[in-house]
Parts: structure tokens; C-alpha cells; sequence
């Protein structure tokens, strides 16, 4: 559905992006991560053809991005970081109006109206005048407006971008709700957002991609060994030694409320003799875990890498 090859936008000598290169497939949610500053804006901006790229090309539901950038619009809706709302505006006439700019006519003016409405909660306001309205609801309206003309693909940059918890929360599910329907690219700089919500991630760092893949994938590539958590029932009979004697088994580092992390080698699998070990001594399994990178400690690893070999060459 989103194909990218190698995109970079260059100002004089300042290099915004530089030979960015990913895949999103149809009905599928991905994150763009990376810090403030490095291409994340830059890089939606030219795939929803606001701005031309430097070198590289980009294909979004078969259309080329420089080539015919009209038919790139008619199956994108964007919504960027600052709103693009008309405050003097209700909310209804507002999405009627943009339904009529990008092309629906007559009665497929209401229908999308409605629909958009509906699909992101709206009806409470509907009618009051977009000045008046919490900054959640306005999110809301820019997100209905990105889908108002029902686009294949959907971009949007920072969507929770300064709402509260509670509103960061809606938001989310709206755009869960949203996948399959639609192929999302998602930028955020807030890490729990990618994890609730997407299933592929890509991170750039100082204008390079640093990483493309799962949070599940990219935390086993960083990863160096394999660790489970166990909780027992009856933590002061464990015997350490024991869970040391079991093969690939490196550590076994005690924690509170009755829990155990072993670490083992990597690729080693050895959960199911850990189990048996501790049924077999009484202990009280009461459950067991493998314990993966969040995505925090993947991005920081990945990013820091990066920063870290860039200083070394420089």
C-alpha cells in the first residue's frame, strides 16, 4: 500500500532526511518514531505531497508521489501536528466544507458528514462552534476530517499531541478502531502510543532510518540472552542452586512478591524444564513469563547506538 525508496529532502547543506526506506501493507497501523528533530514531519509531508523530496521516490496505493500527486491526495487524509480548523466554524459546517473541498458532492456531502461524525464521536458537538470546544473534541474533529472522504491511507502526526490521559486514551482506540479499514502511519514521539496501537514500527534517528520491523522482532535483535519471570508460592523454599542446575540457565536474580527473573543463553528455550524444576520441588508455580525489551528500551538502545557511532567517525 505505502511503498518508500530511499527519500532524502535536503536544505542547502542541511540534511532533513536522508535515504529513508519502508513498507506499510493495506489495513496495517505503523508507528515513525524518533526524538524532536529527527525527519519524522519532514518525511510525512513529502508522502502527502505538501513538499517535494530532494532525491528517492515513494508509491502510496499505486500512485507515484511526484508523478500524480493528485491521485496521492484523493486517497490520503492527513492530519498534521497543527490543526487545520476554522474556529468561527461549527463543527458540522466545518466537515461539510471539507467534504466539499476534496470533491464529494450533493448528497455524499451529508453521508460523509455523518459518517465522520460518527466514527469519531462527534455528535455532542456537532453544532457548537469549534472555539468553544476541549482541545480532545478539536483532535477529534482534525482526525475526522483526515477521514471525512473515507482515504485508503491515513497520516497522522502526533494525534495526542498535549491532551490528557483520558483524551490520549480515546484517541488511541479511535485509531485502533481505524486499522484493517485503513493503512495509518502514526508519529509519535510517545512510545506507550506505539505499543497500544501498531503492529509494525520504524525508527529514524537524525534523519536515517535506524530500525524497521515488530517491537517483538527488534527487541529480540537487541536482546543478548533469554529471560523468563517466574512468581511461586512459596519464594523462601527456592533454591536458587537448583534453577542454576537447569541447562542455559546463566542467572537467577530474586525479586519481591514472590518472583524470580532467569536469564538463560540466547535462543535457548528452556522454560519448560524451569517449570518442571519448580513443580517438582513444591515451590508453587504460580506464573511464568518471557520478559522482552519495551519499546522504550529498544528506541534508546537504537538511537543512542546511533548517536554513539556518528560522534565516533565524525
Amino acid at each position: 500500500m505505502i511503498e518508500v525508496k530511499q527519500l532524502s529532502k535536503h536544505y542547502g547543506n542541511v540534511v532533513a532526511i536522508d535515504n529513508v526506506s519502508f513498507t506499510v501493507d493495506r489495513g496495517e497501523i505503523l508507528a515513525f518514531l524518533g526524538p524532536n528533530g529527527a525527519g519524522k514531519t519532514t518525511t510525512m509531508r513529502i508522502l502527502t505531497c505538501f513538499m517535494p523530496a530532494t532525491t528517492g521516490t515513494a508509491r502510496i496505493a499505486g500512485f507515484d508521489i511526484f508523478d500524480q500527486p493528485m491521485e496521492v491526495k484523493r486517497r490520503i487524509g492527513y492530519l498534521p501536528e497543527n490543526l487545520p480548523l476554522y474556529p468561527e466554524m461549527t463543527v458540522w459546517e466545518y466537515l461539510t466544507f471539507v467534504a466539499e473541498i476534496k470533491g464529494l458532492k450533493g448528497a455524499a456531502v451529508k453521508v460523509a458528514t455523518d459518517s465522520a461524525v460518527l466514527k469519531c464521536s462527534l455528535g455532542e458537538v456537532a453544532r457548537r462552534l469549534i472555539s468553544n470546544i476541549s482541545r480532545g473534541y478539536r483532535q477529534r474533529v482534525g482526525l475526522a476530517q483526515a477521514l471525512i472522504h473515507n482515504p485508503e491511507v491515513l497520516i497522522l502526526d502526533e494525534p495526542t499531541v498535549g491532551l490528557d490521559p483520558k483524551q490520549i486514551i480515546e484517541i488511541r482506540e479511535l485509531i485502533k478502531g481505524l486499522s484493517g479499514e485503513h493503512t495509518i502511519i502514526l508519529s509519535t514521539h510517545i512510545l506507550p502510543e506505539a505499543t497500544a496501537v501498531c503492529q509494525k514500527v520504524v525508527i529514524i534517528n537524525r534523519g536515517k532510518v535506524v530500525a524497521v520491523d515488530s517491537q517483538e522482532r527488534l527487541s529480540a535483535q537487541i536482546r543478548k540472552s533469554e529471560k523468563v519471570v517466574i512468581r511461586v508460592g512459596r519464594a523462601d523454599s527456592v533454591s536458587p542452586e537448583k534453577i542454576l542446575g537447569i541447562g542455559g540457565v546463566l542467572q537467577c536474580i530474586p525479586q519481591t512478591g514472590g518472583a524470580f527473573i532467569i536469564e538463560s543463553e540466547l535462543g535457548c528455550d528452556n522454560r519448560e524444564a524451569i517449570a518442571r524444576t519448580v513443580v517438582e520441588n513444591g515451590w508453587g508455580l504460580l506464573e511464568m513469563k518471557p520478559l522482552t525489551l519495551s519499546l522504550e528500551e529498544v528506541f534508546l538502545q537504537l538511537t543512542t547506538q546511533e548517536t554513539t557511532e556518528e560522534e565516533k567517525t565524525s
